[in-house]
This record gives structure tokens, C-alpha cells and sequence, in this order.
């Protein structure tokens, strides 16, 4: 298996989470952003899109970090992390939504801006950022984990970018269940840190 990678892409780190967490052997191509590689002919044809990450499974390619965490919990992970119910599925599923739309337009877009110095609707970002993570939070007041009793994809879609918020100049102080969260999921076997989560 081949992994498309960017180092300091928090949907690149999901993947590599997923794939440390199952056990699975794979090599990682890094691609270089200073020559523009995404946008190269020979990547298009991987992924038109420009975008990383993109796992290549021996000649399977998929693009798009939830839609990779479901094919490798549904094809390597069984019912540990894609259980066989349709309400934990159904419910997995929301946050996989959340991840690619709240949490991407809030934390995500303000470590954008303050780490990267990409222009960004400030204000949108900051009210997006301050909702979702109030939710998260009040959701996790009786919870250990997302979805279950058990971390699934759901877990490991929204640690990234609330483990980077820092980076965001968020101060996560308020939101004790998401610290505790954080905790718990670091502590987790076969845990692999990224650039930034503990500097």
C-alpha cells in the first residue's frame, strides 16, 4: 500500500493513524508542495482533484481522508472500528460529516490562517470553530467516545485538527470533555503524533 502524503496535513494523519492502528504495512510518498507535485500531470492522474492524501491498495486508488478511513476500517478493521450495526454506523457517519464540513471550516481554517497565512472569512471560522467545539464538548460529557464504547473512525476524523488547535490560536481550556478525550485517545496503542500536536 502506498500512501500520498503531505507532513503536516491533519487529513493525512488520519490516514496514517488508521493504518498504524491496524497493523498495516505501507510506504509513504511525500509529495513536494514547493514544486507544485499536486498539480503535476502524473498526480492529477492520481487524484484530479490536486489533493492529498490518496492510498494506493495494489492498483486500488481512493482519494479523500473519510472516504479512506471507511475503506480501511470496512476492508482491514472489522467490527472493531466498522461495527455491524446501522444506528453506530449511521451515527459514525455524522461525524464523519462534521469533520468534513464544521470542523474543516473552523479549527482547520483558523490554523490555515494563523499557520500558513492563508486569507479566510475570520469571522465565519471563529463562530464555526466556537459552535462545534461546544457541541463536541457537551457531547462528550457522558462519553468516553464518539460513537460506542470503543474509539471508531468517528474518533480518529475529528482528533487532527482539535488536537492542532493550538495552532489555530484556539484556547481549548473551556472544553474539558475534548481534553479528556484527547487524553484517552493519545493514549490509545500504536498512537502516532504529527508535526505541531506536542510543540
Amino acid at each position: 500500500m502506498i500512501l500520498y502524503n503531505i507532513a503536516l496535513s491533519g487529513n493525512c494523519h488520519k490516514v496514517r493513524l488508521m493504518l498504524h492502528f491496524l497493523g498495516i504495512d505501507y510506504e509513504t510518498y511525500n509529495l513536494d508542495l514547493g514544486a507544485s507535485e499536486q498539480s503535476s500531470k502524473d498526480y492529477l492522474a492520481i487524484n484530479p482533484f490536486g489533493q492529498a492524501p490518496v492510498i494506493n491498495d495494489n492498483g486500488t486508488a481512493i482519494r479523500d481522508s473519510q472516504a479512506i478511513l471507511v475503506y480501511l476500517a470496512r476492508k482491514y478493521g472489522g467490527e472493531k472500528w466498522w461495527p455491524d450495526d446501522s444506528h453506530l454506523l449511521a451515527q459514525i457517519m455524522t461525524w464523519l460529516s462534521t469533520t468534513a464540513n464544521e470542523i474543516q471550516n473552523g479549527p482547520a481554517r483558523l490554523r490555515m490562517y494563523y499557520k500558513f497565512g492563508r486569507p479566510i472569512d475570520f469571522k465565519y471560522a471563529t463562530d464555526t470553530n466556537n459552535k462545534v467545539l461546544g457541541l463536541i464538548n457537551n457531547h462528550l460529557s457522558d462519553k468516553l467516545w464518539l460513537v460506542g464504547s470503543e474509539p471508531t473512525i468517528a474518533d480518529i476524523a475529528l482528533y487532527p485538527y482539535l488536537a492542532l488547535a493550538h495552532e489555530g490560536h484556539i484556547d481549548m481550556t473551556p472544553y474539558e470533555n475534548i481534553q479528556a478525550w484527547k487524553t484517552r485517545f493519545e493514549a490509545l496503542p500504536q498512537y502516532l503524533a504529527m508535526p505541531g500536536i506536542f510543540e
